[in-house]
């Protein structure tokens, strides 16, 4: 975290804004980049730079920002939503006085926490009212122009009302602020009703920093997309594009290699080992961990899934699970949530496993379902098996003991255990517990004992 300034300083993120071109239901803050809501990245900035928790201001159209973010912010309501410049009063009437106030955007989500310390420091270095955030993007049209008077910001003007000669002017207003704080308290109530609108806008706030004689100052940041805002799905997908190559770039300075980065989605809450390798067409999203050495396949997808070193999954779907150290996994296998695999095991294609634990060693080759289980060290599933664990009403669990030899076509009809040792046959349907050691045979399945086996064998 970058080191805290010695004087007081608030945040204000301004959130209450519903985003009608995105042509949504969902508050347009909350719409997600590389899995997290744009505003999260704004909340971590202010946090990186300041040290404080933001004060967020939401309407009662977004309200539902504040249940996503619960103890990440403090809250203030503005209702109505009445512009940019009401939204800053009522945030000053609902915090404690700073020295420097920060006001951001809570639709730019690419934005540094550098900038804002860049902005602050530019604002106590000059001792301005305010410092403002300035860039020069290819096309300014839309953004209000920034008219200097040589060094300093004289004022503001909307591409509505500038002139030709503001309009070529290519410098545009940021939406990014560091304000005194004591002189903003006494000037936030001075703001008037725009005659179009009827609403207040911050960016008046700069004509009366010059009618008090106090400096406006800019801060021009090089990178026009870091203060792009988000207001169609358009703008959406362009910003996260820059963040998911962003996210790329770490993991690969970071000793992970891939493929084909073009076709590779990671999330910003992923975390990746040394070595790691991802092959093409792989999407890694959620809180997923994959440690050291793990080659990650063409055409995989895992959520919140958690994969130990030296793994291999191969064109597979992993979901909220674990898998220890050394896992073999697909092609086209399914861990559903809550499967848990010991290390060394295989899972073969179109192995399904969901809310089980498949011991260390286990092999599970190929097309076969396990549900509700327990299965142990070094069992052998074979080909077609499938543990009926729904009777219809309720859920049950099956229990495999270690070096079971589960047959190809086995059905266990949960409940049941299948004891250490013990050997279901080929096609057998499996209603009632295999002690220890002994054979379960035919439809439904009996018990006898077991023939021998040799050491090594496996089936399916």
């Amino acid at each position: 975290m970058i080191d805290p300034p010695t004087t007081t300083t608030a945040v204000v993120i301004l959130a209450a804004g519903l985003g009608t071109r995105m042509r949504s239901r969902r508050a347009k803050v909350l719409h997600p980049l590389c899995g997290r809501p744009m505003l999260a990245y704004v909340i971590d900035a202010a946090v990186e730079a300041t040290g404080v928790r933001p004060l967020v201001l939401v309407s009662p159209a977004t309200e539902a920002v504040r249940g996503v973010f619960a103890d990440a912010a403090e809250w203030a309501v503005q209702d109505p939503p009445l512009g940019t410049g009401h939204a800053l009063q009522v945030a000053v009437a609902a915090m404690a006085p700073a020295d420097d106030i920060v006001v951001l955007s809570g639709d730019t989500p690419l934005l540094l926490a550098s900038t804002i310390v860049a902005l602050l420091d530019r604002r106590r270095a000059t001792g301005a009212a305010i410092a403002l955030a300035t860039v020069r993007p290819e096309d300014p049209a839309g953004y209000g122009r920034v008219v200097r008077d040589g060094d300093e910001v004289s004022r503001i003007v909307e591409e509505r009302d500038a002139t030709s000669a503001e309009l070529e002017i290519d410098e545009v207003n940021g939406g990014l602020y560091a304000i005194d704080g004591a002189w903003l308290r006494g000037r936030i109530g001075d703001l008037t009703p725009s005659p179009a609108t009827g609403e207040l806008y911050l960016t008046e706030l700069v004509g009366l920093a010059g009618a008090d004689g106090r400096r406006v100052v800019a801060h021009e940041v090089d990178d026009e997309l870091e203060l792009a805002g988000v207001n169609d799905r358009v703008q959406l997908a362009t910003l996260e594009a820059d963040l998911r190559w962003r996210i790329l770039e770490g993991h690969l300075l970071a000793g992970v290699t891939m493929e084909d980065p073009t076709t590779t989605f990671i999330d910003a809450d992923v975390e990746l080992g040394q070595d790691v390798v991802i092959e093409p067409h792989v999407l890694i999203r959620g809180h997923s961990r994959i440690g050291a050495e793990t080659v990650i396949g063409a055409g995989s997808q895992l959520v919140d899934a958690v994969v130990g070193e030296r793994c291999r999954i191969v064109a597979s779907v992993l979901e909220s699970c674990e898998v220890e150290d050394d896992v073999r996994i697909g092609p086209f296998a399914h861990l559903r949530a809550g499967a848990s695999i010991g290390s060394g095991a295989e899972l073969g294609n179109f192995a399904e496993v969901k809310q089980s634990r498949i011991g260390p060693h286990t092999k599970q080759h190929h097309f076969s379902y396990i549900g509700d289980a327990d299965v142990g060290e070094g069992v052998n599933i074979g080909a077609g098996t499938i543990t009926a664990n729904f009777d219809g009403r309720q859920k049950h669990r099956t229990v495999i003991g270690d070096g079971a030899f589960i047959g190809s076509d086995s059905m266990l009809v949960a409940p049941v255990t299948i004891g250490e040792g013990a050997t279901t046959g080929a096609g057998s349907v499996v209603t009632r517990d295999v002690p220890p050691g002994k054979m379960a045979v035919g439809v439904p399945a009996r018990i006898r004992e077991r023939r021998p086996r040799p050491a090594d064998a496996t089936e399916g």
